[in-house]
């Protein structure tokens, strides 16, 4: 019996799958996803990805909401695709309908390639705002956009703060609240000052 299979991911931690399964809509016998795995990562050195390779049979179809979900660039994309057609496969991707043979193959390598192409020009926009923050910051003391550093500003110094923790005795709850910082970022400098095996 053929299976409706789902396939979500998202790639950065605390952002759940819920919005791809509203999108994809249906029912489905099976699902799988990546949660917090980068889309750079090839999709089948992705956990989920990987056990749903091993599991669909044919006539199963996946389906995803977009292209950039079956792999990292178009190669990886044209090999997931065509590994799933020579399983006897369908891929279903929303907005285009089954992918089959040939044509399907040609329209998904190009749509490969320009969600691709997005990306570089994704990477070369933040690292020329990144470039003009350094200059600016070199300059000025601030950054173009007003801050006073390029990456999350410095909330306490690690030393200061695990020493007085150290000092009083004092709770990762009870340090935080002293300084006005968060349990998590407590948790960092104390990961922070222990001493590597």
């Amino acid at each position: 019996m053929s299976e409706r299979i789902a396939y979500f991911r998202v790639s950065t931690e605390g952002q759940d799958v819920e919005s791809q399964r509203t999108a994809l809509g249906g029912k489905f016998n099976k699902e799988f996803k990546d949660e917090g795995v980068s889309g750079s990562i090839p999709a089948a050195e992705r956990p989920g990805f990987a056990a749903l390779l091993g599991f669909v049979r044919e006539g199963d179809t996946v389906f995803v909401t977009a292209v950039d979900r079956l792999g990292r660039d178009a190669i990886d994309v044209q090999a997931t695709v065509r590994a799933f057609i020579n399983k006897g496969v369908s891929v279903d991707v929303k907005g285009l309908g089954v992918i089959g043979r040939v044509v399907g193959e040609l329209i998904v390598a190009v749509l490969a390639q320009v969600a691709n192409m997005e990306r570089v020009k994704i990477s070369e926009r933040c690292e020329a705002g990144r470039a003009a923050a350094r200059v600016s910051l070199a300059l000025t003391g601030k950054t173009h956009k007003g801050k006073v550093s390029l990456g999350r500003p410095v909330a306490a110094n690690a030393a200061t703060v695990m020493a007085w923790k150290k000092e009083n005795g004092a709770s990762i709850a009870k340090t935080a609240d002293h300084f006005g910082l968060s349990a998590a970022t407590i948790k960092r400098y104390a990961s922070a000052s222990q001493p590597q095996a």
